[in-house]
This record gives C-alpha cells, sequence and structure tokens, in this order.
C-alpha cells in the first residue's frame, strides 16, 4: 500500500490513481465497469461532470465483488425503501410525516438503482421549482386573496348557523 510519503508535494491527485490491470481505467478497485468515465458532453464543467457520471451502487466493495451478496444486498436494499415508503404511504391517511417517508424511501432504493436516482432528481427538481413558483408575489397575492375569501365565506356561513341556532350543535337540533 503506498501511502504517498515518498511523493513530491507538488503532485497533484490525478498522478496518485492507480491503474487496474486489465481495466485501462483509474476506476476504484471494485467498481462496476465505466464508473471512472466521463460521458464526454459534460467534461470539466464542475457540478455538470458529476451529475451525468452513471450511477454507482453504494454497496461496500467485498459484498460488490461477489454477485450473489451484491443481488442479495441490493433486494435488502429493494425491501427495506419499500417498507419506508409504505410506511410513508400510511402516514398519508394517518399522523405523521408521510411525505418525508416516502422521499426518504426513495432516497434508499437510489443508493443502489438508478431508476430510483433519476426519479429523486426529477422529485428534488420539480419541488425547487414549486417552491420558486410559491416565493413569487403574484402567486402570493393571489393564495392570500383566495385564503381570506374562503375565510369570510366560512365565517359567515358559521355566523348564520349561530344566529339562527345558537350553539346547539347540528345532530341535536330539533325540527325547527
Amino acid at each position: 500500500m503506498n501511502t504517498g510519503s515518498d511523493r513530491g508535494t507538488n503532485q497533484s491527485a490525478a498522478d496518485e490513481t492507480t491503474t487496474e490491470p486489465g481495466t485501462g481505467t483509474g476506476a476504484e478497485p471494485g467498481a462496476e465497469p465505466g464508473a471512472g468515465k466521463s460521458t464526454g458532453a459534460g467534461e470539466g464543467t464542475g457540478a455538470g461532470a458529476a451529475a451525468e457520471t452513471p450511477h454507482v451502487s453504494k454497496a461496500p466493495a467485498f459484498i460488490k465483488a461477489r454477485r450473489t451478496l451484491h443481488l442479495s444486498w441490493q433486494v435488502g436494499v429493494f425491501v427495506v425503501g419499500l417498507a419506508v415508503i409504505a410506511a410513508g404511504v400510511a402516514m398519508l391517511v394517518l399522523p405523521g410525516p408521510g411525505w418525508v417517508a416516502i422521499f426518504a424511501g426513495l432516497a434508499i432504493w437510489a443508493t443502489e438503482f438508478a431508476w430510483a436516482h433519476l426519479v429523486l432528481r426529477w422529485t428534488k427538481r420539480k419541488v425547487t421549482e414549486a417552491a420558486q413558483k410559491a416565493l413569487d408575489p403574484k402567486v402570493r397575492r393571489r393564495n392570500l386573496i383566495l385564503t381570506t375569501t374562503g375565510l369570510v365565506i366560512a365565517g359567515a356561513l358559521i355566523g348564520f348557523y349561530l344566529w339562527k341556532y345558537g350553539l346547539v350543535l347540528p345532530w341535536d337540533l330539533k325540527d325547527q
């Protein structure tokens, strides 16, 4: 194992990457084929290059090294993510943070499955767009007007009911 103590201080981190025999890439040992390759479209753009890299499993290297162990790891991740999403769906009608649990389950799936990673990235983009749209002054003004109108109508209906029947619950009313 090379600790790098015999190297000069001016060498870059790119010089320290090792090439696996027979692969021709500087990918980590145990990484999926093509994990160290770039698509070429966004090279040198920083965040753009990171977004275009292929999805790589987050499983430890010793698990990825054995096909059956990696498959069982993926089944376990799928089952845990499914349980968290099911709990989130239940919390949509029960007390609890339902949407947070659904997104957490999707994030669990995204550690192993490329399709879940794409869905999670699309969801984050849509939530960000909705948050920006909600901060638009015209949309905020419209929402305030609609909320105020709804509260005035509800107040008028409650006032009319109290004027007509008093503090009597609707199911306790006699024939009137």
